[in-house]
């Protein structure tokens, strides 16, 4: 199942959580002698974000160019509280769509930077679903989050660096603050330094709206064996779900491994009901409740593996701006299943059919609700289509 897009040579660091994530950041940071870019939707004043402020702070005062984006909905507080601080000791600071209306529904204020992106000296990339915030920062403090990130060497750093100057570009010629042709930027090192195939996939309103739908559906239309995913909030379109089941009636193992604890009440239960189409189909739906389970991976087969920040649902694969890693490797692909297999086992509970028929009426009337909810703010917010429930 490899793309044309593909590059080899790369050198690919699966890491598990904020545990692995952060530390491993941070070291590429504070050993950074040139640049540092950053993007994140959220980034907290917790313990973790107080460390990376004071990282980027360091980096910027021994002359290396910080240049950081956030969300203006994700990071709202730390641009409001924070981001002063970072910019008087020369960090430079865009905030993606600040201005936010708080009774809009309309496509613009639901556009959001949702990728999750680091470039270092042009030599060492990061790529996943892990914002700056606490592992612990979860609702009613569960146990860590269950989130997965990758750090990549060679060439694909040149096109994660790439979207990322574009997206700088872009919104420094629109916002008018200065002309991007006067941006410098480290040139990235193109050098092969494994043997690693894989791919870089953004999601933006332009050249590149179903990128990363695509790819999905392109492995699990592929798919003769097995496929695990891992999606922490899941309302896929029709043409999704048909792949799916499609894919499970050819004798496919179809494992779906989703949020089990309430994060966001409607999207939890209008999910739902999905579920028993899904499990007539044969499908195995699990519900991840050892802790908030936030990943957003998949292993298709013995060799196809993506990481990255886009959820399989309507914010991701229509809205936000997104980024994800496909990985052609079968070791890659191997361990991140191992990871998954073991998150089913140490924390996961399957949904049964039985268990759906046993519910009460108003548990039912409950995620028919949701799912009625949901899917008008999808019309509200102008998008039909494939996505069409």
């Amino acid at each position: 199942m490899r793309n044309e897009r593909s590059l080899s040579g790369n050198r690919i660091k699966l890491l598990e959580s904020g545990v692995a994530y952060f530390p491993a950041l941070l070291e590429a940071i504070e050993a950074a002698r040139h640049e540092v870019l950053l993007e994140t939707y959220l980034f907290e004043q917790d313990v973790t974000g107080q460390r990376f402020m004071q990282a980027l702070r360091a980096a910027a005062l021994r002359g290396v160019r910080v240049r950081l984006m956030v969300d203006g909905f994700g990071a709202r507080r730390f641009v409001d509280e924070a981001m002063a601080e970072l910019v008087a000791d020369g960090v430079e600071i865009f905030v993606y769509r600040r201005e936010i209306r708080a009774l809009s529904l309309g496509r613009n204020r639901l556009r959001r930077l949702h990728r999750k992106l680091a470039v270092v000296d042009g030599q060492i990339a990061f790529v996943g679903g892990i914002n700056i915030i606490d592992d612990m920062d979860t609702p009613r403090h569960t146990p860590p989050r269950f989130d997965f990130a990758v750090r990549i060497e060679g060439p694909l750093v040149v096109r994660v660096q790439n979207a990322m100057i574009r997206l700088w570009r872009l919104m420094s010629w629109a916002s008018f603050k200065r002309r991007p042709g006067l941006l410098r930027w480290v040139s990235p090192v193109r050098k092969r330094v494994g043997r690693m195939r894989a791919e870089f996939l953004v999601r933006d309103n332009l050249g590149h709206r179903r990128d990363i739908e695509n790819a999905y559906l392109q492995a699990i239309q592929g798919a003769r064996q097995e496929i695990v995913l891992a999606n922490a909030y899941f309302f896929p379109g029709i043409q999704f779900r048909h792949a799916l089941v499609e894919a499970a009636l050819r004798g496919v193992k179809v494992t779906i491994i989703l949020q089990g604890r309430i994060e966001y009440w409607f999207l939890h239960h209008a999910t739902r009901v999905l579920y028993a189409g899904l499990i007539q189909a044969g499908i195995s739906i699990v519900e991840y409740r050892k802790s908030f389970l936030h990943a957003k991976v998949a292993v298709v087969d013995d060799g196809w593996a993506t990481v990255g920040s886009s959820n399989i649902d309507p914010f991701s694969l229509l809205l936000a701006r997104e980024a994800n890693v496909v990985i052609h490797d079968k070791a890659f692909a191997a361990r991140l299943k191992r990871c998954l297999l073991r998150a089913i086992a140490e924390g996961g509970v399957e949904i049964t059919a039985e268990q759906l028929q046993r519910q009460h009426f108003w548990q039912r009337g409950i995620s028919w609700f949701a799912y009625g909810v949901v899917r008008m703010a999808m019309g509200l917010a102008g998008y039909t289509g494939r996505q069409s429930m």
